[in-house]
């Protein structure tokens, strides 16, 4: 296999992109994907390259030729100035967050924000002396009326990875950048091959790579990828931070990269024929999934996204606990798990009344997260017809 030129490069199609990103043949000795390296210590050819550090490689928390591998392709599939990597999802948003904020610093956050990132501003954060508030997520332009001087972050998460709402992006990048704010997006339910990041006025996009770039439910890695204005600032951040993520989940995370695109149509397609079906059944009183026509941002989503992955909400018409526990519970196709984005299908019950402080989450019912797998959809279909027998045996 000969070197791309930039030529070739340059016209390949996703698919193409994806089974290529990150391949160095200097460091793959042939091998198909560059292997795990594992180390800390790097040696220096003489006193005067030790002193300068003037080598492509310099210690182990600073990057392997597995880590520059994955953070190379990602940048160029996100389309960043560049990317770093840290050892989980929350990790990365933590970076993200203590790249762009400084005590006495005030931060935006979405009230529909992933719970651990919530509790990081509330219980951490704050010891830091930055102030968070919580905002709408549907509220657009709207932010303007929330920026204070202070003001330094604006974090979003765009659906939300429970209730799903969708966020007008560039607008609210056009009001934080105006204010000198920066933009902070976890884009993990749609990663960058259905919404790229900084193409849209993101600063700083967090994906856990857990998810729907590990692909198998077994490695733990966040990414976090910066525009040119950002990404200096954000390599200075990971490298005073020091908390590389393993090398053997930084090389399975490559491996899952070839096929992301293949697995998150898969995705796509099985979820959306779900929510579907789920849409006509007697027991739910509405479906919550950005591609269908009644989601209240619908209309953002076709406007921002290319495709849309295999999570989302239900809300049942109102019923027990028991009876919600007795529809979960005899699952034997879905698993009850808070990750998603694997082969798997994983299913959830969820409440944000007690966490929502922006807006009131009150949806008529209980509700579940879905995340769809690869699965048979007949199969799928079957597992929740006898979980919806159960539910009705309970009322």
């Amino acid at each position: 296999m000969a070197k791309l030129t930039d030529e070739t490069r340059a016209s390949l199609r996703r698919r193409s992109r994806l089974v290529n990103l990150g391949r160095d043949v200097e460091f793959s000795q042939g091998f198909v994907n560059v292997p795990p390296f594992r180390g800390s210590t790097v040696l220096y050819p003489d006193v005067a390259t030790l002193k300068s550090r003037a080598q492509r490689f310099t210690y182990g928390t600073r990057g392997t030729p597995t880590t520059e591998a994955l953070s190379s392709a990602w940048s160029e599939l996100a389309g960043a100035a560049g990317t770093v990597l840290a050892p989980s999802g929350l990790a990365a948003i933590i970076v993200a967050l203590m790249t762009a904020l400084k005590a006495g610093d005030h931060l935006l956050m979405t009230d529909s924000v992933y719970e651990p990132s919530r509790a990081f501003a509330d219980k951490a954060l704050r010891r830091f002396g930055i102030e968070t508030s919580y905002y709408d997520p549907t509220i657009g332009a709207g932010i303007d009326a929330l920026m204070r001087p202070n003001t330094r972050a604006v974090l979003t998460e765009s659906p939300g990875s429970l209730t799903l709402e969708v966020q007008d992006i560039p607008a609210i990048a056009e009001v934080a950048h105006a204010r000198g704010a920066c933009v902070i997006l976890d884009n993990t339910w749609a990663t960058p091959l259905f919404f790229s990041p900084h193409a849209h006025g993101v600063d700083l996009a967090v994906e856990a790579g857990t998810k729907y770039l590990s692909g198998h439910a077994d490695l733990l890695l966040g990414l976090v990828s910066g525009n040119e204005q950002w990404f200096e600032r954000l390599h200075r951040t990971i490298h005073l931070m020091a908390i590389p993520p393993g090398a053997e989940d930084v090389f399975l995370a490559l491996r899952g990269l070839r096929t992301m695109e293949l697995r998150l149509r898969e995705a796509e397609r099985q979820g959306l024929a779900l929510a579907h079906w789920l849409s006509d059944r007697p027991e739910v009183l509405r479906v919550v999934h950005p591609a269908l026509p009644d989601h209240p941002g619908h209309a953002l989503w076709k406007r921002d996204f290319t495709g849309s992955s295999g999570l989302f909400s239900i809300v049942l018409k109102p019923v027990s606990e028991a009876g919600v526990a007795a529809f979960l519970d005899g699952l034997e196709l879905f698993g009850l798990g808070y990750s998603w984005g694997g082969y798997e299908s994983l299913a959830v019950p969820f409440d944000c009344t007690a966490t929502r402080t922006a807006t009131r989450f009150a949806p008529g019912g209980p509700t579940v997260r879905f995340s769809v797998g690869l699965e048979d959809i007949e199969d799928l279909k079957a597992d929740l017809d006898r979980g919806f027998a159960r539910l009705r045996a309970t009322a």
